[in-house]
């Protein structure tokens, strides 16, 4: 049988991802040709975040090698942009960089062509100097940038923003953050979680100018950026300015096609363009019941559908998805989901610690979960993530829903405790739909003992890596003592290849004091950590300095956070911290007079050498935790 002809424009995340869907489920039903405007195969966008700030390399965020083309029969057009659609004659024409023309004809085309950065229409836009943050190319011209100039702007306090500074900053550029908004992240933080990690964010060195309105960007004799100057007249200097105000889908070739463009290129729920049924769109330039999509999980969904589609199945809809946005910064720990903001119609409930660098906050409506946004304790969101897909009634769990899946959300501590309690059907990897069962099977069957094949194996925290901390439980709960035996002397974590005794003799032998000075005198490999090794070295350091180590309350353990544990008929334990036993007679005294005031029924001493308050009431914690004044839960 001859094989249809299917042609796609746009050579990235969502595009590929459809014709890996597509090739699973009819491998031969195509010729397949993809154009792609950027010289290389498909690689992670979403990973160009730990390239700028130096964890990983270009080659590390391919998703794609040219390999896997040619094993696929996949005609592959890199450097080439659509510069044409012949409608009538389904043909396609496209230009590469020399000017070369070359056309291929389809029978399905597939419009995949993504979005472009918005550029602020203000003077000096188009001086040296000036970037948006999208691609590969911009990203290697802010790292060639970094290696020369000192002043780095960037104009956009959102999630690619923050991104974009904390990457440069990482290249040692002093780096201000101009958001005309009060607080950072508007669209996926409250004000409260937004001001939190501006703190954090400010100190390790970011500076913000919060409400600051952008008139002109000026230029130096050489034609490059010299400064940005705001609507107040005043001006900062800038030998690098990146704008990361947004995206907008890139209809420009669906426009010229005389599709019907509306946001973006108008599909139906097969994605089908509403206007020519033999052609569709995928990813960000789709906009499907008013909405365009820039996030990779949705796409991914979208992808699936599309590919049911094209092997003639026809029984895949695409009805939307409901999104989760989680900070790549390492180190910075928060979640958002659904309806964060509330109204007058739901009901929120809230825990704050600004001192300990936690805050949740979870809104209901009708008693159902419609909204999260985490900020510091984020173990706990995929479960929350699950209850608002889900739409299932919260009343049963409200008492228990700030706490977490396990209550107080201890399987974080506990690492494989919420690897094991999961059941196989449930989904681990949100951006490409792995369950936990397909990741246990893969394990077993493959003989898998490290993320880096897990990942190759199953695509699980291969996108975004928000579930990189889950996935690496299950393969400690699945592959047992064959994971953790793999070297003599076992690494702390991926992001260095010292075991934990010899962080603490180094930091003992010479006297280190913050997690930062470690990371550079022990030559850790990712510059921030990891949300493994922060809280073990962050202990260390408190433990061998205690008055003189700089405690970092972003990298405690999640018990630490907390401050109690909960215990089985409802009450809590409470362990205020004692460095190796040792306490004054002051602490003692508030402690025996909190056990009075509160009717605190057992008190014991653990095999730690810590006194433990057993039975506290929840309606107690609070004041318990003041009076004490001491920080608790050092079990």
């Amino acid at each position: 049988m001859k094989k249809l002809k299917l042609v796609m424009v746009g050579n990235g995340m969502a595009g590929v991802r459809t014709l890996e869907e597509l090739l699973k489920i009819a491998p031969d039903l195509y010729d397949i040709t993809v154009f792609g405007a950027e010289p290389h195969p498909n690689y992670n966008r979403i990973l160009l975040s730990p390239v700028l700030a130096g964890e990983q390399t270009i080659d590390e965020i391919i998703l794609n090698d040219w390999s896997w083309y040619a094993d696929h029969h996949i005609t592959l057009h890199t450097g080439f942009t659509v510069s044409d659609v012949d409608r009538v004659r389904r043909v396609v024409s496209a230009t590469g960089s020399a000017g070369d023309v070359i056309t291929a004809e389809y029978d399905r085309l597939i419009l995949a062509t993504g979005s472009n950065p918005f550029i602020l229409p203000i003077p000096g836009k188009d001086l040296k100097g000036v970037l948006a943050y999208r691609d590969i190319a911009d990203t290697q011209a802010m790292i060639d940038a970094a290696a020369t100039y000192k002043h780095a702007v960037v104009i956009g306090g959102g999630l690619l923003g923050l991104e974009a500074a904390n990457g440069l900053m990482k290249r040692g550029m002093q780096v201000t953050v101009v958001h005309v908004g009060d607080w950072l992240m508007e669209r996926q933080l409250d004000d409260v979680a937004g001001k939190m990690l501006q703190k954090s964010l400010a100190e390790r060195g970011m500076q913000f100018l919060m409400g600051a309105q952008t008139q002109a960007l000026v230029g130096n004799t050489d034609g490059r950026v010299a400064a940005i100057r705001f609507k107040d007249g005043t001006q900062v200097p800038a030998d690098l300015v990146v704008m990361a105000v947004g995206i907008r889908p890139n209809t420009a070739l669906a426009e010229k096609m005389r599709l019907h463009v509306n946001r973006g290129i108008v599909v139906s729920d097969t994605l089908q363009t509403t206007t020519d049924a033999r052609i569709y769109a995928v990813g960000e330039c789709a906009a499907h019941r008013g909405i365009a999509y820039g996030l990779v999980a949705p796409l991914f969904e979208q992808g699936k559908v599309l590919a049911n589609h094209l092997a003639e199945f026809g029984i895949g809809r695409y009805l939307g998805s409901l999104t989760s946005t989680k900070l790549k910064v390492t180190g910075i720990d928060l979640f958002s989901a659904g309806d964060f903001q509330g109204g007058d119609d739901t009901e929120e409930i809230v825990m704050s610690d600004p001192f300990g660098g936690v805050y949740k906050k979870l809104v209901i409506k009708d008693d159902k979960l419609v909204g999260a946004c985490l900020y510091g304790d984020t173990v706990d969101g995929s479960w929350y993530f699950k209850l608002l897909r889900d739409g299932r009634s919260v009343s049963d769990l409200r008492d228990k829903l700030m706490f977490g899946e396990s209550h107080l959300g201890d399987v974080g501590h506990q690492g494989q405790s919420k690897a094991s309690a999961m059941a196989d059907t449930d989904e681990v990897c949100g951006c490409n739909g792995v369950t936990k069962g397909a990741i246990c099977k893969a394990i077993k069957d493959k003989g898998l003992f490290t993320l880096e094949e897990v990942k190759k194996h199953t695509k699980a925290s291969a996108s975004c890596g928000s579930c990189t901390g889950l996935v690496e439980q299950i393969l400690m709960f699945t592959a047992g003592g064959d994971y953790s035996a793999t070297p003599k002397t076992k690494a702390m974590c991926g992001c260095t290849d010292h075991g934990h005794q010899a962080v603490r003799e180094s930091i003992r032998a010479n006297k280190i004091l913050t997690i930062a000075d470690v990371f550079q005198f022990m030559e850790w490999k990712t510059p921030n950590g990891c949300a493994s090794c922060r809280p073990a070295v962050n202990y260390y350091l408190i433990s061998t300095w205690p008055k003189e180590a700089k405690d970092d309350p972003q990298s405690r353990f999640i018990n630490e956070r907390s401050h109690a544990n909960i215990q089985k008929d409802g009450t809590y334990s409470v362990i205020p911290r004692m460095w190796g036993g040792e306490t004054t007679a002051d602490e003692l005294r508030r402690i025996a007079d909190a056990v009075d005031k509160y009717n605190i029924p057992t008190v014991k001493v653990t095999g730690g050498q810590r006194i433990d308050l057993l039975g506290v009431k929840k309606e107690d914690l609070v004041n318990v935790w003041k009076d004490i004044g001491m920080p608790s839960g050092h079990a």
